[in-house]
C-alpha cells in the first residue's frame, strides 16, 4: 500500500513550491473559522501545506502516506494511518476543526459516508469540518483524470451527505479554488492568491468549499 500511495505521488501528484503559496492564503483566508484556541485535524493531509498554516493550540495531520511525517512543520504531530477505518482511534469529540482537502473523493461512496460519520464523531459539539474538494459540477473534463477517484461529489450533493449525517451546513462556495495549479497562466504569488479569493470571478474555479457544524449537544441539523 505504501508503495502505491508514493507511486502516486510521484505521477499524478510531485511536490511543487507554489503549493504552499496557495495555502498559506487559503488558511489565511478561513482563519475566522479555526480560532487560534482550536484542536485541529487535518485528514489526507498529504505535504501538509494546509496544516502547516494554521494557527491553532493543536495541530495534527494524518495521512496514509508514509512521507506526510517528513512534510509537517515542526508543532504539527504527524500521524501515518488509514483515514477509510482507523479515525475512530483518534479519540471521540477530540477536535474543534476537521480539514479535509481533496480526500473523500478517492473513497469508494461508502466509505466516504464512513468517514463522514468518524468525522462527526472526532468533533466536539459545535466543532467543524472545512471540506475543499473537486466540484464535479464545474470539474467534469478533468475529474477522472485522476485515476484514484472513486466518488462523484457537487455542491448540492456533498452538503447533503453531511446533513444526513447530522452536519448543519454553514457555507458552501461551489466556485473556490481552480481544480489544478497545473497549467496555470497565472503566477502563483501570495497577492494573485489572495486577489482570486476575493474575486467574484474566479476562471478555472473547480474545487468546492464546503463548512459544516455539528451543532451544540442535542440538537438538530438544519435542514
Amino acid at each position: 500500500m505504501a508503495d502505491s500511495v508514493t507511486g502516486y505521488h510521484t505521477a499524478h501528484l510531485p511536490d511543487d513550491p507554489a503549493r504552499a503559496v496557495v495555502w498559506k492564503v487559503v488558511a489565511e483566508h478561513l482563519s475566522t473559522w479555526v480560532p487560534a484556541s482550536a484542536r485541529v485535524l487535518e485528514i489526507g493531509a498529504g505535504y501538509c501545506a494546509w496544516i502547516n498554516n494554521v494557527v491553532a493550540a493543536r495541530r495534527v495531520a494524518v495521512d496514509i502516506w508514509p512521507d506526510v511525517v517528513r512534510h509537517a512543520n515542526d508543532g504539527v504531530e504527524a500521524l501515518v494511518l488509514d483515514a477509510s477505518r482507523d479515525l475512530a482511534t483518534l479519540g471521540e469529540a477530540a477536535f474543534d476543526v476537521v480539514l479535509a482537502s481533496n480526500i473523500l473523493e478517492h473513497f469508494e461512496p461508502g466509505v466516504a459516508a464512513s468517514v463522514v460519520d468518524d468525522v462527526g464523531r472526532m468533533l466536539k459539539p459545535g466543532g467543524r469540518c472545512i471540506i475543499i474538494q473537486p466540484n464535479f459540477r464545474y470539474a467534469a473534463k478533468h475529474y477522472f483524470d485522476d485515476y484514484t477517484h472513486r466518488s462523484v461529489f457537487t455542491d448540492v450533493s456533498l452538503p447533503n451527505l453531511l446533513r444526513a449525517h447530522g452536519f448543519a451546513i454553514d457555507r458552501v462556495d461551489p466556485r473556490f479554488l481552480p481544480y489544478s495549479m497545473r497549467g496555470t497562466k497565472l503566477p502563483i504569488r501570495p497577492w494573485t492568491v489572495r486577489a482570486y479569493l476575493r474575486s467574484p470571478f474566479r476562471p478555472m474555479a473547480g474545487q468546492m468549499l464546503v463548512i459544516a457544524n455539528r451543532g451544540p449537544a442535542g440538537s438538530s441539523p438544519r435542514r
